[in-house]
C-alpha cells in the first residue's frame, strides 16, 4: 500500500498531516513542481505591511516536511501523466512513482490577462510562495504598483501595498470592488475605505496593453487613458487545474469532480482544494480545504469519511474596512436588508419567508458573524 499526493500547498501538506494522525506507517510521497516549502497562502497578501520577507512566511522547508511526515518529498518536478491502468504517476525525466491511492491537490492557475504590448510578459501573478518571492524582489526598490483586478486578492494586495507606502492604482471592469462577494452598499463602503487609504481605483475599465516606458511601464486602459507603473500585478481570478485529471480520463466539470468522500470517478484517486469540484461546489478558500483535508486523511487511513461543509463565511483581509461575507447563490430569490451606516454595515439577504440566504458584514459589524453563520443551513454533510 502506498499513497502519492500531487501538490504541496495547503491541500497537499494538510492532507498528509491528517493522514499521519491516523496512519504513521503507509509509505507516502508528495510531488510538486515548485520549491515544496510549507507556508500559509493567505499570508501572501499581508506580508508587505508586516515587513515579512518570503523567508519569514516559510513554516517548513521540504526536507523538514519530509522528516515530519515520514515521507518522500519530490520538488521542482512536474507530473507529466497519471497512468491509471498501471497505477503509476509519470514524472518529467522518465521516473515513475507507483500508487495505491492518489491525491490530486494541485490548486488552480491564475487567469492570464488578455493584454497586448511589448511588456505583457512582465506582468506578475501571485498564486504561490515562489511567485510571491519574485514579486517581492521586483517591488523592492520601486514605488508605483498597478493592480489588475478588484476581487479578493486584488483588494487585499491594494490594502497591503498602500499600508507599506506604495502608490497603488487598481483597474477593474466592475463598478465596485468584490463584485462576487458584496452587494452595492458594503462594496461602496470598501471602495471609499480603499480610496481614503490612498489607493486610486479605476473602475469600469480594463488594461488593454502594457508597454515598457523608460525604467517602468505604461499601461493603456480601455478608455484610452494611460497609467505609469514600476510593477504590474494581475489578480483577475483562478481556474482549477484539471488538465492532468482530464488527460487521465477522470470526470471534470468546473473542477475535478469528486463525491462527498472526495473520490473522483476513479475510486483510487481523490482530489481536494482549488482544483476540486466537491458535489458541485468549487470553493477556493481555506476553511473548506481544511475540512476536506481532515476528512480525506481519515479516508486514506481506512476510515471512509464524508466531508462536512458548514457555512464558511469568507474573510477579506482589508484592514481599512474589514469584510466578512457569504453571498447568496446565483439567482436566489430574495432581497438585501441593511443595518448600520458608514463602513459598519450588516447586510442580510432573506427570502419572502424570512429565511437567511446570505450576508455581508463590514467594519465593526464583522463581530456579528457567528449568529448569522449558525442561522444558515450547511452546504454539505
Amino acid at each position: 500500500m502506498s499513497i502519492v499526493i500531487i501538490g504541496t500547498g495547503l491541500g497537499g501538506y494538510n492532507t498528509a498531516k491528517e493522514l499521519r494522525k491516523h496512519d504513521a506507517e503507509t509509505p507516502l510521497t508528495l510531488i510538486t513542481a515548485d520549491s515544496g516549502r510549507s507556508y500559509s497562502k493567505p499570508m501572501l497578501s499581508t506580508g508587505f505591511r508586516k515587513e515579512q520577507t518570503p523567508a519569514d512566511l516559510v513554516q517548513g522547508e521540504p526536507e523538514a516536511m519530509a522528516e515530519q511526515l515520514d515521507a518522500r518529498v519530490i520538488t521542482g518536478t512536474r507530473v507529466e501523466a497519471v497512468d491509471r491502468e498501471a497505477s503509476v504517476v509519470r514524472l518529467e525525466g522518465g521516473e515513475t512513482v507507483p500508487y495505491d491511492r492518489l491525491v490530486l491537490a494541485m490548486g488552480a492557475d491564475t487567469f492570464t490577462p488578455p493584454v497586448d504590448g511589448d511588456a505583457a510578459g512582465d506582468i506578475f501573478q501571485v498564486n504561490d510562495l515562489d511567485q510571491y518571492e519574485r514579486f517581492r524582489s521586483a517591488a523592492a526598490d520601486v514605488r508605483r504598483i498597478l493592480i489588475m483586478g478588484g476581487g479578493l486578492i486584488g483588494c487585499e494586495f491594494a490594502n497591503d501595498l498602500r499600508e507599506a507606502g506604495y502608490q497603488v492604482d487598481m483597474v477593474f471592469p466592475e463598478p465596485l470592488p468584490l463584485p462576487r462577494l458584496l452587494p452595492e452598499r458594503p462594496a461602496k463602503a470598501l471602495h471609499e475605505a480603499l480610496t481614503e487609504l490612498g489607493a486610486t481605483l479605476h473602475t469600469g475599465v480594463t488594461v488593454e496593453a502594457v508597454n515598457r516606458a523608460g525604467g517602468g511601464y505604461a499601461a493603456t486602459l480601455s478608455d484610452g487613458r494611460a497609467l505609469e507603473a514600476d510593477v504590474v500585478l494581475a489578480a483577475i481570478g483562478l481556474k482549477p487545474r484539471t488538465a492532468l485529471a482530464e488527460a487521465a480520463g477522470l470526470t471534470v466539470g468546473q473542477g475535478i469532480r469528486v463525491d462527498s468522500t472526495l473520490a473522483t470517478s476513479d475510486p483510487a484517486i481523490f482530489a481536494l482544494g482549488d482544483c476540486a469540484e466537491v458535489e458541485g461546489c468549487v470553493l477556493p478558500y481555506v476553511a473548506p480545504l481544511t475540512n476536506a483535508a481532515r476528512a480525506l486523511g481519515q479516508t486514506l487511513a481506512g476510515e471512509v469519511t464524508q466531508v462536512n461543509y458548514p457555512v464558511m463565511p469568507v474573510t477579506v483581509k482589508t484592514s481599512c474596512c474589514q469584510v466578512v461575507a457569504w453571498p447568496p447563490t446565483a439567482g436566489a430569490d430574495g432581497e438585501w436588508q441593511f443595518d448600520g451606516d458608514g463602513r459598519d454595515l450588516r447586510g442580510e439577504f432573506r427570502d419572502a419567508e424570512g429565511h437567511l440566504l446570505g450576508f455581508a458584514l463590514t467594519g465593526k459589524r464583522i463581530k456579528e458573524r457567528m449568529p448569522l453563520t449558525k442561522e444558515m443551513p450547511g452546504l454539505l454533510g
